[in-house]
C-alpha cells in the first residue's frame, strides 16, 4: 500500500560530527523544564562528519538524491517561515537506488559564523546540518544542531553607571554600578544612597530582565515588549533612614545569560537592564532601569 502512494522504502539517517565526543559540549535550556546539549564550534571553524543511511528490512530504496546542507536560520514566533541568513550544500549521492547500509563523509570548510545562538522567548537562531533523501512524493529528512559562540574582548575603558531617582519631597536616592558592561561571569558592585525618606520602605529588590525585540513588531509593540526576569536579589529587608548606604553585590555566573544582541541580520535585538524595585509599606511599587551590556569574554570556559 505504501508504494501505491509513493512512500516506498524507508531509511534511517545518522549523523556524527568528526570527533564530537571529545568536542565540548553547551547544556542549553529548550523548554520550561527541557534542557539539552549541543556541541560548540566557533566561527571559522570547519564542520565536518560522516552520515550514515540504512535502509530498512534489507529492501531497495529508490531515490532523486541524496544531499547534505550546512544552514542557520532565525525563527521568530509566530513566524511559520524561518529566515536562513547562511546556506552551504554537498551532494552526497546521485539519483538512483541503494540497498543495506552506506556511510558518506561531509566538509564544510572555514564556515563563517557570524552570529552566536540564542534561543529566548519569542527568537531562535540555530546552526544545523540537514540531510535531506530526495523521493518521488515524501522526503526523509534528519537534522542535527551545533552551538556556537562568539567572544568579545574586555573593553579597555568600562565607565561605571551613576543615576538618580527622586519622588518630590517623599524620596531621593542615588544608585552606582561600577561599570556599564559585563562578562557573563562577572559581579555587579554597587551602592545606594538615600539622601531623602519621607516614605515607609519595605524591602528593595535589583533584578536582571532580558527583552527581545524583533523586526516583525510593530513600533508600538517595541517598548511594551515582554521582558523575561532572569535574576532577582534582595538587597534590603527594612526601612532605611536618610543618609544610609546600601551596598549591592550580585554575582551573575549562577544565571543563565547570553550577551546582548544588536539588530542581528537586522532580524531581532536581545537587551539586558538592572531593574530596581522598592516596595513601601501599602505594597507600592517604584522602580527604575538601567540598560547594561552583555559580553561573552575570551577566557570565559562555559
Amino acid at each position: 500500500m505504501n508504494s501505491l502512494f509513493g512512500l516506498g522504502t524507508s531509511a534511517e539517517i545518522d549523523v556524527r560530527f568528526t570527533n564530537e565526543e571529545q568536542r565540548k559540549w553547551v547544556d542549553v535550556k529548550v523548554g520550561r523544564d527541557q534542557r539539552d546539549k549541543f556541541p560548540l564550534y566557533a566561527d571559522g571553524e570547519t564542520i565536518t562528519g560522516k552520515v550514515t543511511v540504512r535502509v530498512k528490512d534489507g529492501k531497495k530504496l529508490e531515490h532523486n538524491g541524496i544531499r547534505i546542507q550546512f544552514l542557520g536560520q532565525i525563527e521568530m514566533f509566530p513566524e511559520k517561515t524561518p529566515h536562513e541568513f547562511l546556506t552551504m550544500a554537498q551532494e552526497l549521492m546521485a539519483p538512483g537506488e541503494m540497498r543495506g547500509l552506506q556511510t558518506f563523509d561531509f566538509e564544510f570548510k572555514n564556515v563563517e559564523k557570524q552570529y552566536e545562538c540564542y534561543l529566548g522567548l519569542h527568537v531562535k537562531l540555530r546552526y544545523f546540518v540537514r540531510v535531506t533523501i530526495n523521493r518521488r512524493l515524501s522526503d526523509i529528512v534528519r537534522e542535527k544542531d551545533i552551538w556556537v559562540y562568539n567572544y568579545t574582548p574586555l573593553p579597555d575603558e568600562n565607565l561605571p553607571i551613576r543615576m538618580e531617582v527622586g519622588i518630590e519631597e517623599c524620596l531621593h536616592i542615588e544608585f552606582e554600578y561600577n561599570k556599564s558592561r559585563y562578562h557573563l561571569s562577572d559581579v555587579i558592585v554597587g551602592k545606594i544612597y538615600f539622601l531623602l525618606v519621607r516614605i515607609k520602605i519595605k524591602y528593595m529588590e535589583l533584578s536582571i530582565l532580558r527583552r527581545e525585540q524583533t523586526a516583525n513588531m510593530a513600533p508600538n509593540q517595541v517598548a511594551s515588549a515582554e521582558s523575561e526576569t532572569l535574576a532577582k536579589f534582595e538587597i534590603m529587608d527594612g526601612a532605611p533612614v536618610k543618609g544610609e548606604t546600601i551596598p549591592i553585590r550580585m554575582f551573575l555566573s549562577g544565571y543563565e545569560l547570553t550577551p546582548s544582541f544588536r539588530d542581528v541580520n537586522k532580524k531581532f535585538s536581545v537587551r539586558y537592564f538592572l531593574n530596581l524595585v522598592l516596595v513601601d509599606e501599602e505594597n507600592r511599587r517604584y522602580f527604575k532601569q538601567q540598560e547594561i551590556t552583555m559580553i561573552r569574554a575570551p577566557q570565559e570556559d562555559e
